[in-house]
C-alpha cells in the first residue's frame, strides 16, 4: 500500500510560533497518533543556529538584530547558522523515516534530488550536491538549499531552506551555515526575473510524492492537530 502524506501550507508564520508546532507534530507522529506530514512555511526573517552553531557566524551585532527585530534560535537540527525570511520555501518532513527506508542519507539524498529536479525541469538550472559540512544543493559555488534535519525516535523534523525570490542581501548578516569558501544564490538571481514561489512550492511536493513514492492531499492544520 502507498505512503500517504498530509501537506499543510502554513503561509507565512513566525519562527518560534513553527519550532513549536513542529515538535508537537513530531511528538505526536512518534506516538503514531498522526500521519507523516509535510509542512510548507515562509518565516518572517529569522536566523537559526544547528548544533555546530558558532556565535562568530553572526557578522551583524546584537544592537543591529534587535534593532530590525531579528531573533537568533538555537535548534536541534543538524549545521550551522542559517536565514530564513520571505521568498524562501521552507519545507518541514515530520516522517517516520522507518516508512522511508529507514536510513537517514538516503532520506537527504532524496530531499537534494527534489530540489534538484526542479530546479532542472522547471529553470533549466543544473544542480549539486556537496557532503560533510558542505551539505546541500548547490548551483556552482552558491548553496541555493540549506539542509538540516534531528531525527528522534526515526521521526524527522525541521527539512530544508530553498531559496526562491530570497533576499540575498540578507544573507550578508551571517557567515551561511560557517562556510566563509561559499556563496549564496537564488532561483530569482540565477533565472533574472522574479519567479512564481506558489508554483514552486507545489512543484517541491511533487517531486518529493515522485522521489518518496508517497501519496498526499492538502490539508489545513486543524484537521492534523491533536
Amino acid at each position: 500500500m502507498k505512503k500517504s502524506v498530509k501537506v499543510i501550507d502554513l503561509g507565512t508564520m513566525e519562527y518560534s510560533e513553527c519550532l513549536e508546532l513542529q515538535r508537537k507534530l513530531r511528538d505526536q507522529r512518534i506516538a503514531d497518533e498522526i500521519g507523516d506530514t509535510l509542512l510548507l512555511v515562509e518565516h518572517t526573517p529569522v536566523l537559526t543556529m544547528g548544533r555546530r552553531g558558532q556565535n562568530d557566524n553572526v557578522v551583524v551585532s546584537e544592537e543591529f538584530l534587535k534593532e530590525n527585530g531579528i531573533d537568533v534560535h538555537w535548534v536541534e537540527r543538524g549545521g550551522d547558522v542559517t536565514y530564513h525570511g520571505p521568498g524562501q520555501l521552507v519545507v518541514y518532513p515530520i516522517f517516520n523515516l522507518i516508512h522511508f527506508g529507514k536510513d537517514i542519507h538516503t532520506f537527504v539524498d532524496n530531499l537534494i534530488n527534489s530540489i534538484s529536479v526542479v530546479l532542472k525541469d522547471e529553470f533549466g538550472l543544473t544542480a549539486h550536491r556537496e557532503d560533510g559540512k558542505h551539505t546541500g544543493v548547490y548551483i556552482g559555488k552558491d548553496k541555493i538549499a540549506a539542509i538540516g534535519l534531528a531525527i528522534r525516535r526515526w521521526v524527522s523534523m525541521h527539512g530544508f531552506a530553498f531559496n526562491v525570490n530570497t533576499d540575498l542581501s540578507h544573507f550578508r548578516w551571517i557567515v551561511p551555515c560557517g562556510l566563509g569558501d561559499r556563496g549564496v544564490t537564488s532561483v530569482k538571481e540565477q533565472t533574472g526575473s522574479e519567479v512564481d514561489y506558489n508554483k514552486v512550492k507545489i512543484k517541491i511536493v511533487e517531486a518529493m510524492a515522485k522521489i518518496y513514492d508517497f501519496d498526499y492531499e492538502f490539508t489545513d492544520l486543524e484537521s492534523v492537530e491533536k
